[in-house]
């Protein structure tokens, strides 16, 4: 191995701030192929293992890398977020370890095997030279909207074994791509820029019809403000016994949250009934400043109640059917999405018509798509965007 590489080799293996990327495969593969002193078949083998880990970044190790230093939560990134002092010595082992991945960013395939006497292939990939330095100096200064760790590249995040994990394939939708139910978009979004914007916010039930986009205008929310620093986690109603753990992970965090409840409702003895009442009602263990908490429901009154149990032998009985039907009424805020109209639901069929490059003679269509509706028993924008699917 030559001095250069060996200086490397041995640069890597001192990694402190950045330490966690030396378990990643990339990184590992890498650092294998640094530090063989085999024969050149060897040496080969272990390099192709490294090109190979590329794939998922366009082949590009600078890609990788700057993936791996950006999305690293590490003692600086988490210090500087939550304002507090670095010592001197994270401060300059953070520098040298930043100056050592822009030279790997420089790298070339020529250069890791510049002595060799090989005259064969040898595999290449695509490497830009990054200032780190300075591409992590502007991360640190914005953390507050760039986000670091886990939050750093994606919106959407999910809850599994009690952890918050990344949702692959997340939905993409877009604000400009609804068509009607402006006015109750706008209340949500309103509320939403305040949570940013770090005004007074409160908890949002969207209510109302399936289909009327209730759970499609949360999620395009979130991609539209995820520039601004506005990250969703979605929750499952079986894990709002998790919902403390959850806001504690996020508590410091400088970004801002909406914990997503979709379809929810409860029925009278339903156990997640008291955690998410807590949460609703401000129960310190229960909530965090950065957060609020959005659900959906296609009921008013989300707790389910038969008409047997308003009888019963509880004493208190009045008492106990106001608890259950005022769940609803904690949430700071209620947006009601009904089911359209024939006139807005036609709209609704012809904007996406018109988006599609569909050319269809009025009247035929507006035929085509009531027949639709009254086969699928209702007019809803899903049920438009069925038709119109099935039309193409």
């Amino acid at each position: 191995m030559n001095t250069k590489l060996n200086s490397i080799s041995l640069r890597l293996s001192a990694l402190t701030v950045f330490r966690k990327l030396l378990s990643t495969k990339e990184m590992s593969a890498f650092c294998t192929f640094l530090s063989c002193d085999g024969d050149l078949r060897t040496r080969l083998s272990l390099y192709g293992e490294f090109v190979y880990s590329l794939a998922p970044y366009g082949n590009s190790f600078s890609t990788f890398l700057k993936k791996a230093v950006c999305e690293d939560e590490n003692i600086y990134i988490v210090s500087k977020a939550k304002k507090k002092d670095v010592p001197s010595s994270v401060e300059k082992n953070l520098n040298e370890e930043l100056s050592l991945f822009t030279e790997l960013s420089g790298l070339t395939p020529e250069d890791l095997f510049e002595e060799e006497a090989y005259e064969g292939f040898i595999p290449v990939f695509d490497n830009e030279k990054t200032d780190f330095n300075a591409l992590y100096r502007e991360r640190t200064e914005n953390v507050g909207t760039l986000g670091y760790g886990i939050f750093a590249s994606k919106a959407m995040f999910k809850v599994e074994d009690g952890e918050i994990v990344p949702v692959d394939s997340a939905d993409e939708i877009s604000l400009d791509s609804f068509v009607g139910y402006e006015k109750e978009r706008e209340t949500v979004e309103e509320n939403t820029v305040a949570l940013i914007e770090g005004r007074d916010a409160v908890n949002v039930l969207l209510c109302g019809d399936a289909g009327t986009g209730k759970s499609s205008t949360v999620k395009a929310l979130v991609n539209h403000y995820f520039s601004y620093g506005l990250r969703l986690i979605e929750i499952r109603k079986d894990q709002l016994f998790s919902l403390s753990h959850i806001m504690g992970k996020i508590a410091d965090n400088p970004l801002k949250f909406i914990i997503f409840i979709d379809d929810l409702s409860f029925n009278k003895n339903d156990d997640c009934f008291s955690m998410l009442k807590a949460a609703l009602e401000g129960s310190a263990s229960a909530k965090a400043k950065n957060a609020l908490i959005y659900a959906t429901s296609n009921r008013r009154h989300i707790v389910k109640e038969s008409f047997s149990e308003r009888g019963g032998d509880d004493i208190h009985r009045n008492d106990t059917v106001q608890e259950l039907l005022s769940l609803s009424d904690r949430f700071g805020l209620t947006v009601y999405f009904q089911k359209p109209n024939k006139i807005l639901y036609l709209d609704i069929v012809h904007a996406l018509a018109q988006r599609k490059g569909i050319k269809l003679d009025e009247k035929e269509l507006d035929i085509k798509a009531e027949a639709f509706a009254l086969a699928k028993g209702s007019r809803s924008p899903r049920v438009a965007e069925q038709f119109i699917k099935n039309l193409r």
